[in-house]
C-alpha cells in the first residue's frame, strides 16, 4: 500500500528512513555558502538597504504573509542574483512528488520558486506565527531537493520566512547527505542581505558551471 505524506508534514526521521539521509559536518561539502564571494557593488548594497528598510516597515503591521515576503524580499534578491535572465529559468508554485517505490512512500507538495529546473529550490514560509522558524521547514525543503531526478549532481535550497534565511545543499549519490549554512537574519545589526545575495550569486555560478 502506497503512503502519501504532505511535504510540509514530513520529518527528518522519515527522510532518513526513506532515503538513508544523513547530515554531514564536513566543511568541504558545502563551501559555497562561506567561501569565495565576489564583492557587491555600491548600487547593489544601496538597493539591499532599501529592501531591509521595507521589511522593517512590513514588520510594523503584522501578520507578514507569504506573498508579502515574496514581493518585498524575495523578488529583488532574485533580480539582483540574475535569476530572471537566461540561462536561468524561473518556475513558481511547481508541483513536486518525491517517490520511493521500494518503501511505498510518496511525498507530495508545492515549491514556491524553482530556479533552473531541479537545481535550486527557494521556499518561502509564512512568518505570521512566531514558531514558524526556517528550521521547521528544513525537512520540507530537503524532501523537494531529494526529488530531483538528477541527483548525481548537487542540489541547493534556500528557506526564508521574511527575516531569516537558511541555505541547504544535498546529494543522493553515492549516499544521501546534506548540510546547511548558518542562519542569516534581517534582525541583526548589519544588513545580512549582502551575504544572502552573495551566496545566491555563488550558487547561480555553480549551477551554470556544472550544467555547461
Amino acid at each position: 500500500m502506497v503512503q502519501t505524506i504532505s511535504a510540509n508534514e514530513v520529518t527528518l526521521r522519515e527522510l532518513k528512513q526513506a532515503f538513508g539521509l544523513q547530515q554531514t559536518q564536513d566543511p568541504t561539502f558545502f563551501p559555497e555558502w562561506s567561501e569565495g564571494h565576489a564583492a557587491l557593488s555600491e548600487a547593489e548594497r544601496l538597493l539591499l538597504d532599501r529592501v531591509k528598510s521595507n521589511f522593517v516597515e512590513l514588520m510594523e503591521d503584522p501578520p507578514m504573509l507569504e506573498n508579502s515576503v515574496k514581493m518585498v524580499v524575495f523578488a529583488p534578491l532574485l533580480d539582483l542574483a540574475g535569476f530572471y535572465r537566461k540561462p536561468f529559468r524561473i518556475e513558481t508554485e511547481a508541483s513536486v512528488d518525491v517517490e520511493m517505490e521500494d518503501e511505498g512512500l510518496v511525498i507530495r507538495g508545492r515549491i514556491d520558486v524553482l530556479v533552473l529546473k531541479n537545481r535550486l529550490w527557494l521556499l518561502a514560509i509564512e512568518s505570521k506565527r512566531s514558531d514558524f522558524a526556517v528550521t521547521r521547514a528544513i525537512p520540507q525543503a530537503l524532501a523537494y531537493m531529494l526529488g530531483n531526478p538528477e541527483m548525481d549532481r548537487p542540489t541547493f535550497g534556500a528557506i526564508a520566512n521574511g527575516n531569516e534565511f537558511l541555505f541547504l545543499k544535498a546529494t543522493r549519490q553515492p549516499t544521501a547527505k546534506y548540510a546547511n549554512s548558518r542562519l542569516f537574519s534581517l534582525l541583526n545589526p548589519n544588513n545580512e542581505l549582502y551575504s544572502v545575495l552573495q551566496i545566491l550569486k555563488c550558487l547561480g555560478r555553480e549551477i551554470v558551471t556544472v550544467d555547461c
